[in-house]
């Protein structure tokens, strides 16, 4: 990790890594026979069925840590509808395409209890990168409040040695 002094406090800090997530769950969830039918980028996510074709883009969303000068980034996916899906990759290139889309969250997070998929907004501007998400504040989650309230420091590094097999 890259140590520096942090502008907001003066301290010396070291940068988290971001959590990330290589692909959505829908995919993790798929068998051999059914991932010959699915295609899997860094960004992107196709997975047919007979009757179904579900569409994942890569994201990013950004914890706010409340008692840090740091946030928690996560690589997240979300999945989109058809329309949606394909004017984002028919402008993946064009650093000038923004949009803003609805999409479902289809990363299950190991901290929370999903029994749904949580509605989110995508913010897409191509010229700063990947993505942002943001979950639909009315929806009623610890994750959505967690996003919302922020949580602690020592709950993003305990989230942090998690994924890094520390804990």
């Amino acid at each position: 990790m890259t140590k520096y002094i942090c502008q907001c406090c003066g301290e010396e800090k070291e940068d988290w890594p971001a959590i990330a997530y290589s692909y959505p769950y829908f995919y993790s969830c798929l068998s051999e026979e059914e991932l010959k039918n699915a295609e899997l980028s860094s960004d992107l996510c196709v997975v047919k069925e007979e009757e179904n074709t579900h569409r994942f883009i890569r994201t990013v969303l950004v914890q706010e840590v409340t008692d840090d000068c740091r946030d928690l980034d996560y690589g997240i996916w979300v999945s989109l509808s058809e329309n949606n899906f394909d004017e984002y990759v028919e402008n993946y290139d064009n650093k000038e395409f923004e949009a803003e889309y609805f999409g479902w969250l289809s990363t299950y997070l190991p901290d929370y209890d999903f029994q749904e998929s949580i509605p989110t907004t995508v913010v897409v501007n191509n010229a700063i990168g990947r993505p942002f998400v943001y979950p639909h504040q009315s929806y009623d989650h610890p994750f959505v409040d967690d996003f919302y309230n922020g949580i602690t420091k020592d709950e993003a590094e305990k989230r942090i040695n998690r994924v890094l097999n520390k804990e």
